[in-house]
């Protein structure tokens, strides 16, 4: 049975850094494109970043282009979300997902197995 296990959130000042970890048990990430989406409470869920399964293909939200990056790493079987110039507005909940295929992570966003989430407080 394939678990994904987000770590790394926590509360950091604006203009912080914080590193989101997605590890996966059960299974091989390699065969897997990594989504990595953010809710805050009462705005719809955000896909902000996904990387296809040979990590050299991303996309990213305009709302976070240049202060965030995903990246994987085959041995250790996870994959990571880099925040850089922490705003405010970048508080919410961060899950991270797994499918197969880029399309359907990239395009249809259309995933197969969900983390249960961390929380990110950016917070003066």
């Amino acid at each position: 049975q394939l678990q994904l296990v987000e770590s790394g959130g926590g509360l950091v000042q604006p203009g912080g850094s914080l590193r989101l970890s997605c590890a996966a048990s059960g299974i091989t990430l390699d065969y897997y494109s990594i989504g990595w989406f953010r809710q805050a409470p009462g705005k719809e869920r955000e896909r902000v970043a996904c990387i296809d399964s040979s990590g050299g293909i991303t996309k990213y939200a305009d709302s976070v282009k240049g202060r965030f990056t995903i990246s994987r790493d085959s041995a250790k079987n996870t994959a990571y979300l880099q925040m850089s110039s922490l705003k405010p507005e970048d508080t919410a909940v961060y899950y991270c997902a797994a499918a197969r295929g880029f399309f359907r992570a990239s395009v249809k966003n259309e995933y197969d197995y969900w983390g249960q989430g961390t929380q990110v407080t950016v917070s003066s």
